[in-house]
């Protein structure tokens, strides 16, 4: 690991992205449930993972009861 960047909304942590050895690619570790399906999604130097998984966080938050973000 190169380099990390948390990932939280509104003080929930979600995970860390973290910059792998080629410097492009960066894949993010899950730690919240909400976005365990983007756990070890590998993202190329134009995504935006910070994006996507903030998306996936308020849209299963809305499928929860509304949970907020």
């Amino acid at each position: 690991m190169l380099e990390s960047q948390i990932v939280e909304v509104n003080g929930t942590f979600l995970g860390t992205v973290i910059l792998e050895a080629d410097r492009s690619t960066r894949r993010f570790y899950a730690a919240h449930e909400s976005v365990k399906s983007l756990h070890n999604s590998r993202f190329t130097q134009t995504d935006n993972p910070i994006l996507s998984v903030t998306c996936v966080f308020r849209r299963v938050g809305q499928g929860r009861g509304g949970m907020r973000a």
